[in-house]
């Protein structure tokens, strides 16, 4: 395969896709895909069900191999480079993180144990420095006063968050939420929103790539978006430009009617 043309310079981007595709069996889980991350961006990926999307963010996460194409993360090649060694400097929240954990796990150690790569406390031994980094990240989530519960007594968003702390706690290059809000009831859902808000538009933050189905679940502050359908990019590009009624009825195939109050999105059916 002849390397494709590069009109990114590497060094700027997190992720880099070149005409990824994703197959197994007969089916595509992803075709034909080229996208690009840059170091200060922070993108949201919608799509109905079945778009691809939760493979786009397996592949940003090394955590799967594209069939076809070319991934870059962070710099490096995928197959070219040592995948234990990318992983910690990814963060990623999803629903099969989240069944991996122990129910009896303190939630402190759920946090801590990020810098080993492991679910589940045994051996490892932290220093002062780790415990205090959990603890304010937690704090930072507003979760601070449920260090010392276990993880299986937790509600749903008391987990999505512990869950994103964990994801920060290795400080990555780059966060990948898989659907943070899923499951969560509105006040739920709205705390977290503020919460990504404000980790969105802190300059020190990492490179963002959040997955949800609904335009009200985007936290202000998102620069970016990638629309998928099939396995493949309806339009990305800036937020403004690529979240339009025209654009969300193509990828959902409804006629849909975007609005917008302040900076927060709304979506309905004509």
């Amino acid at each position: 395969m002849s390397e494709p043309t590069q009109p990114y310079d590497l060094d700027d981007l997190v992720v880099r896709m070149d005409g990824v595709g994703v197959r197994r069996g007969h089916n595509e889980l992803l075709a034909g895909l080229d996208w690009a991350v840059e170091l200060d961006e922070r993108w949201v990926v919608l799509g109905p069900n079945g778009a691809g999307k939760t493979t786009l963010l397996r592949l940003a996460a090394a955590e799967l191999h594209p069939t076809t194409g070319v991934v870059h993360l962070l710099g490096e090649r995928m197959g070219r480079v040592d995948i234990f060694e990318l992983r910690p400097r990814i963060g990623f929240t999803s629903a099969a993180v989240a069944g991996r954990v122990p129910p009896d796990e303190i939630v402190r150690d759920v946090v801590v144990s990020a810098g080993y790569a492991v679910l589940g406390r045994w051996r490892e031994v932290y220093d002062t420095m780790d415990t205090e980094r959990a603890e304010e990240l937690l704090a930072t989530l507003g979760i601070a006063h449920l260090a010392e519960r276990t993880y299986g007594t937790l509600s749903e968003g008391e987990r999505k968050r512990t869950l994103i702390s964990r994801a920060l706690m290795t400080d990555p290059e780059l966060l990948l939420l898989d659907e943070p809000a899923a499951g969560l009831d509105l006040g739920g859902r709205e705390d977290l929103v503020a919460r990504l808000s404000a980790l969105a538009l802190d300059p020190d933050a990492p490179a963002m790539v959040l997955v949800t189905h609904h335009v009200e679940e985007i936290p202000p502050g998102f620069t970016h978006a990638l629309l998928l359908k099939d396995g493949r990019a309806v339009v990305a590009g800036l937020i403004d430009d690529v979240l339009t009624s025209e654009n969300l009825a193509k990828t959902f195939d409804q006629d849909l009617l975007l609005e917008r109050s302040g900076d927060r999105f709304f979506a309905r059916r004509r």
